[in-house]
């Protein structure tokens, strides 16, 4: 798993384009950092999202139904995935992440006041195949909140909804948050905070980097950069140097240029009928959608139903 991952990283730093997968922003600081980015009051997609979930969570636990197995894809804090509990009552609650630790801290939180729930944190990542054998007898509910769906481009999220109905053969379903598209200058306000709290979170990746390749990005060498791309749909997020440099690791090195971008994050932004159509192209058979008066969130419930 550790060559695996360092291969990967040091794919996307040697190419042309160099990239970063979002998926290492999320040590044990990243995780809480992104925890603060969720409160600040330019960052509406976690307000809005968990103001949808409130006012509509028994028309979503009646479209649910009956919830053996909940398991909270990207789980973070688990607060989110808690947060249904009162209303689905799940035997089990499984906690999905690539922080194991974090996720572990969370859990021990929560089973004290949830010892009824069997609690389960296991470290994944999502761009691995999913495949739960001992669960193959179970319903199975799947939860993905905070629209991190669009950190994958479209083709690779029906890829993952493709996988996720062929795991729930037949049964269950897929609760899931995602953004919409909306106004320029709300996407952008998003994702440059006037605090810079997402700014630190990009470039916290790069000491993650450092302590996976022991390498020697130096953050007062990058900035944070964000911009809109309209032709795709979706925000990018890029480190940017702010001058020459010369990153090194065990057995290699790459010299980055000033005002050279390494790409961190893609997040898509989709219509409701867009999204709803990737699910049932999927395998699902249907959709049931709950939003926000202004049209800014959407949360979706795919299942064979």
């Amino acid at each position: 798993m550790e060559g695996a991952r360092v291969q990967e990283i040091l794919s996307g730093l040697l190419a042309q384009n160099p990239s970063i997968s979002p998926k290492y922003f999320y040590d044990g600081l990243g995780s809480r950092l992104f925890e603060i980015i969720t409160l600040l009051d330019e960052y509406y997609p976690t307000r809005t999202e968990g103001a949808i979930m409130s006012q509509y969570s028994a028309e979503i636990a009646k479209a649910i139904g009956k919830c053996d197995v909940l398991l909270d894809l990207g789980a973070g804090n688990c607060q989110k995935g808690s947060a249904l509990f009162d209303s689905l009552m799940p035997v089990e609650y499984r906690a999905l992440d690539i922080s194991k630790e974090f996720l572990e801290e969370a859990i021990a939180g929560l089973q004290s006041k949830f010892p009824h729930i069997l609690m389960t944190a296991q470290e994944f990542d999502l761009q691995n195949p999913l495949s739960f054998p001992e669960l193959a007898t179970r319903k199975k509910t799947f939860f993905y909140p905070g629209s991190s769906i669009g950190n994958f481009d479209p083709k690779a999220a029906s890829n993952l909804f493709h996988n996720l109905a062929k795991v729930c053969d037949g049964a269950g379903g897929l609760l899931i948050g995602v953004d919409l598209i909306k106004p320029l200058d709300i996407l952008n306000k998003a994702y440059n905070d006037s605090l810079g709290i997402t700014a630190a979170f990009n470039k916290n990746v790069l000491l993650n980097i450092n302590r996976i390749l022991s390498s020697n990005f130096q953050l007062d060498c990058w900035e944070h950069y964000a911009i809109f791309n309209e032709e795709l749909g979706c925000i990018q997020m890029y480190l940017r140097a702010t001058k020459d440099q010369r990153v090194t690791w065990q057995g290699g090195e790459r010299l980055f240029k000033a005002s050279e971008l390494i790409h961190t994050e893609n997040s898509y932004k989709y219509t409701q009928q867009h999204f709803e159509s990737l699910l049932i192209s999927a395998g699902f058979k249907s959709t049931q959608s709950w939003t926000d008066p202004r049209n800014q969130f959407l949360v979706t419930y795919a299942s064979f139903a």
